[in-house]
């Protein structure tokens, strides 16, 4: 069977904190420590809903392969526009494209919405594969922030990348100031 996209739901939430705890505790695409229990990852997705923004699951016979969402980049408004996207894909399902179709589709749903740019915040400069995924689909390296941040026994940088969405910079924002 294929790949299924589609917005989350409540049942996919134990796989979507697994996946996450997964990544809290092995990776570095987060910079948290101690991953969040289900209750948490459900008021973080609600809030994310609630607020307008794209909560994506990818699925195959069943399975929760991977999940991405976006949401503000920061909370000023004048960053109304500007949306951060945030990808987790399962170990088990981790290069084998999982994250280039939710990334694409993710992109999508930011452009319906008149999003303007989307940022990635990509936790590590060894994130080779995040970086990558990123390039092909139009972002660009604007940045690193050396040393940002401490864990597993290392300090980290971040990776900052952008990619206008939709007519980008080209017109004033149509997103009303909240």
């Amino acid at each position: 069977m294929s790949l299924l996209v589609r917005p989350s739901a409540d049942a996919d939430l134990p796989a979507i904190a697994a996946i996450y705890a997964h990544a809290v505790t092995h990776g570095t695409a987060s910079f948290e420590l101690d991953p969040p229990d289900e209750a948490e990852m459900a008021r973080r997705r609600e809030a994310v809903l609630q607020a307008g923004y794209p909560y994506l699951a990818a699925e195959r016979d069943g399975e929760i392969l991977g999940y991405a969402y976006a949401g503000p980049y920061r909370t000023r408004p004048a960053y109304r526009s500007t949306v951060e996207d945030s990808i987790y894909v399962a170990p088990s399902a981790q290069g084998r494209g999982v994250g280039r179709v939710l990334l694409e589709r993710l992109i999508g749903e930011c452009v319906a919405r008149d999003f303007r740019l989307m940022v990635a915040v990509i936790g590590d400069e060894d994130s080779k594969s995040s970086i990558a995924l990123h390039k092909s689909l139009g972002f660009e390296p604007v940045g690193v922030l050396k040393g940002i941040g401490y864990k597993h026994g290392r300090w980290l940088s971040t990776v900052l990348m952008q990619r206008p969405l939709g007519p980008g910079m080209a017109a004033p924002p149509s997103r009303p100031v909240a």
